[in-house]
């Protein structure tokens, strides 16, 4: 939290839709979403929308979260075991997946924008993107379905899908497929080369490069 206050303003978010039913974010304002819980059928389209008219997002989306929690199984305050946004990231042209092949344990790896500690980290992948009519394909429960005029994500991954940047349309998405780095560590060095990392990625997504 210390090191997303240094670079701006923090607005805390129970909901992505407010009671207009649109993201109360104004669009030179970067989301960041750590390990959200499943997003509701509105939810995923007021983000999609928001994204689409020049959004920034930066997200950590973990499927097997390793960092301890303080807060019980149910908590809605207990980041997600497994991230669930499958609807959302096809949306965007991406998927995500677990890697099995991944050691256990933490590691540092190399990316563009610097080392990042990692802990059995997901792979992000390049996956098609509807683009479709409605009545080409059927919304269903995610509210996600493409509809004519949509333009395909465009994804680029890095660093073995560890990383992935999207532009779509107007919006841009920042994507960590890991979430070991926003851990706390009683280590006084390893916790400032986290916020180093952390502020790199903010950098990275802010600078809409």
């Amino acid at each position: 939290m210390e090191e997303l206050s240094s670079h701006g303003t923090l607005k805390p978010l129970d909901t992505l839709v407010d009671a207009a039913g649109r993201l109360a974010l104004p669009r030179d304002a970067l989301l960041v979403l750590a390990q959200p819980r499943p997003l509701s059928p509105q939810e995923n389209v007021v983000l999609d929308r928001w994204v689409r008219e020049g959004g920034r997002v930066l997200l950590f989306a973990d499927p097997a979260l390793t960092m301890p929690s303080r807060f019980a199984l149910g908590d809605p305050r207990r980041p997600q075991d497994t991230v669930l946004l499958s609807p959302i990231l096809a949306r965007w042209g991406m998927g995500l997946e677990f890697d099995e092949a991944a050691p256990p344990g933490e590691r540092l790896v190399d990316t563009e924008r610097g080392p990042l500690p990692v802990n059995l980290p997901g792979r992000f992948r390049l996956a098609g993107n509807f683009g479709e009519s409605p009545s080409a394909r059927p919304t269903g429960k995610s509210g996600i379905a493409g509809k004519a005029g949509d333009a395909p994500g465009t994804c680029t991954l890095s660093a073995e899908g560890l990383l992935a940047r999207c532009r779509v349309e107007k919006g841009r998405i920042f994507a960590v497929s890991d979430a070991a780095l926003l851990e706390e560590v009683p280590d006084p060095a390893a916790l400032a080369r986290r916020r180093e990392a952390l502020g790199a990625l903010i950098d990275w997504a802010e600078s809409g490069d």
